[in-house]
């Protein structure tokens, strides 16, 4: 089994009631990059890469494509259920862009799923349930506003709530904070996600300020260093989210003590192979974490609900997908939903997707063998 093709689609991603406001910035509309692999069986992978516009990481959409284009040439003749030697042949021509060698990285597991029918929850060790929880992002707004969207969303049946702040004064923050977990219900866990807008003096006041709350502060302040900086003078759990770029700084946070538990993206790490060891570094340390993306369509859910639906329930903090925030599917029977703060693994081989490759309009760029 060889790979003979490789498709690369630039596809638009309107954001439903936009904007999706966090700290920093308002995103209107994204830009995902979709890729798919076609083997000399006829065998068909898809991936997908969409970062959360240009300026949340150094991440960015034509530089997925990019990247795409420099490796798409050497591995055209690779057999993709032999991901590893994969991996590291994207390695061996390109240094980092492990956000666009994501996007090959889960169309090899989609390809190896689907020639050994089998699903990759079941190719990573096997799901531990069929509905994976996920969680809610109240986004930035008033104290009382955040109150109403956090008691709608705990009667959908959401067994996470995550708060944005950030990029206001901290009072706000503080009112906000305390204002949704006063409606938590039993159960129901918040984490307070400042999207790196914090200064160190910031996250420090706000959590002594709340620190009779049962919160978690996930990425407070903008750097590794800042973050570190907050052990010790903080009276709350403290995540690492955009800080937590691979598996050797999640190693070395969990090593120096910086960091309780993690916000993790699966394209940020490089797939669903980086995905798996952090997931296994994180069991071994009793670290609990997400599985995340931080946009896209069903491909890009599908990847992070596979993973999501092999970690231990007592480690997991839940996958949050763009779902609620994208209109349509690309599949439409088997489409990634949240139903009830919950999500379904789809039936089938692989990621369990069949996209409607019509959707995606003709390739922005094709390779052969």
């Amino acid at each position: 089994m060889k790979i003979v093709e490789i498709h690369v689609f630039q596809h638009d991603l309107p954001v439903r009631d936009a904007p999706y406001r966090m700290a920093g910035q308002d995103v209107w509309h994204l830009d995902t990059t979709i890729v798919m692999l076609v083997c000399d069986d006829g065998t068909v992978g898809f991936g997908e890469t969409c970062p959360l516009g240009s300026t949340y990481q150094p991440q960015h959409a034509l530089g997925a494509r990019a990247a795409l284009t420099e490796l798409a040439p050497h591995l055209l003749g690779l057999d993709p259920t032999h991901i590893g030697r994969v991996n590291a042949t994207m390695d061996a021509h390109l240094m980092g862009h492990r956000y666009a060698k994501a996007a090959i990285d889960v169309a090899c597991w989609d390809a190896t799923g689907k020639v050994l029918g089998m699903r990759v929850c079941d190719l990573l060790g096997g799901a531990v349930r069929e509905r994976v929880p996920s969680y809610h992002g109240i986004l930035i707004a008033s104290a009382a506003d955040c109150a109403e969207d956090a008691e709608r969303r705990q009667a959908e049946g959401f067994p996470r709530l995550q708060i944005k702040v950030g990029g206001r004064p901290v009072e706000d923050d503080i009112e906000a904070i305390r204002a949704v977990s006063g409606t938590l219900r039993p159960g129901v866990r918040l984490a307070a996600d400042a999207n790196k807008r914090w200064r160190t003096r910031d996250a420090i006041q706000v959590s002594q300020a709340c620190r009779d709350l049962p919160i978690v502060l996930e990425q407070p302040c903008e750097s590794y260093a800042e973050n570190a900086a907050l052990v010790g003078r903080i009276a709350h759990p403290l995540y690492l989210d955009e800080s937590a770029t691979d598996l050797a700084t999640v190693v070395t946070a969990i090593g120096t003590g910086v960091a309780d538990g993690f916000g993790m993206k699966v394209s940020r790490v490089g797939g669903i192979s980086a995905m798996r060891a952090v997931r296994d570094v994180c069991a071994a340390h009793r670290r609990p974490h997400t599985v995340d993306d931080t946009w896209g369509g069903d491909i890009a859910a599908a990847a992070s609900l596979h993973v999501g639906a092999t970690v231990e329930p007592d480690n997991f903090e839940g996958t949050w997908i763009a779902q609620p925030y994208v209109d349509g599917h690309y599949d439409d029977e088997h489409g990634i939903r949240i139903d009830g703060g919950w999500i379904d693994l789809p039936p089938g081989p692989g990621l369990g997707i069949t996209p409607d490759v019509s959707l995606w309009g003709d390739p922005v760029a094709v390779f052969t063998a």
